[in-house]
């Protein structure tokens, strides 16, 4: 059966330290029947001259300000020519020569609406940002018993299915999440895709940690099927960071990296206040908004 044509987008900003791996590692899949989407956000890092070599079939530059996820994602899928939409983030490293066709087969099944990638963090991971990998990716993945999980960084979307309603451009952070829970909703699978893998992470500092674990508890609360009072200080940051302490510690004790669990407990305060705050914050933005 011939491989269907497949178009890759990535999005990149100032991440040519990656690219000089990603790009190739792309050129080297053994399923080549693809295009190249590329949207930068103003990279001032030679990362523009790197992706411009590979040729890309668009590529299309933008300002750091100008830049929307959900928007930005949204273009791409309206550019390809291709029925299944790839992305691939410009940080995200394919691990192999096989990390496209996985992605590719998953999408054939025409009420697969997403499917996503495993991923393994690089070296020099932070113990406290390892553990969440292996929590989201590792061998006995929690993921599994959540609610919803999905991540953009290594995925895949059908088209026809998007067209129906593509990404929530009033979203700033979660916007995969709202849109894979609403393919959900609507009766369709999203698929975990394991034998399809790429190598990513970030050491966040405490301000970085702050700043995401806000934007993402913000986003929670527009799709949050409780009530507002689930959030509390007791049981989001104490109760919260006390849990997610203690699994620090298990990780760290497993892995033998003990030095490694002060840092993660200050990271996980940091994230445990921005959660709580976050979450209060879009609450009123998207839920008081609604019944005003």
């Amino acid at each position: 059966m011939t491989d269907p044509f497949i178009s890759i987008i990535m999005r990149s900003f100032n991440e040519g330290w990656a690219l000089r791996e990603t790009l190739p590692a792309l050129k080297a899949q053994s399923y080549g029947n693809w295009e190249l989407i590329v949207i930068d956000s103003g990279s001032t890092d030679g990362s523009v001259d790197l992706i411009r070599q590979a040729k890309p079939r668009v590529f299309r530059q933008i300002q750091p300000q100008e830049y929307n996820p959900s928007r930005v994602m949204n273009w791409g899928m309206e550019q390809a020519r291709s029925e299944f939409g790839i992305f691939l983030n410009a940080d995200a490293t394919p691990q192999g020569q096989h990390w496209l066709g996985p992605l590719v087969k998953a999408l054939r099944d025409p009420n697969t609406a997403a499917v996503f990638g495993k991923q393994i963090p690089r070296p020099g991971c932070r113990a406290v940002y390892a553990c969440d990998y292996d929590r989201c990716f590792g061998p006995n993945r929690e993921s599994v018993q959540w609610d919803h999980f999905f991540s953009m960084v290594s995925s895949g979307l059908r088209k026809d299915i998007w067209a129906r309603r593509g990404f929530l451009e009033k979203m700033q952070y979660s916007e995969d999440d709202e849109y894979t829970r609403w393919c959900r909703a609507q009766g369709y699978k999203v698929i975990y895709c394991p034998e399809s893998v790429v190598m990513h992470s970030h050491n966040y500092t405490l301000a970085q940690a702050y700043k995401r674990s806000f934007g993402e508890a913000r986003a929670l609360a527009a799709v949050w099927k409780g009530q507002a009072s689930d959030f509390t200080w007791s049981r989001t940051i104490l109760m919260g960071w006390l849990n997610d302490v203690r699994r620090d510690l298990k990780f760290c004790s497993r892995t033998r990296q003990w030095n490694e669990w002060p840092h993660a407990a200050r990271i996980r305060w940091q994230q445990r206040q921005a959660r709580l705050a976050g979450f209060r914050d879009g609450w009123k933005h998207y839920r008081t908004a609604e019944t005003a």
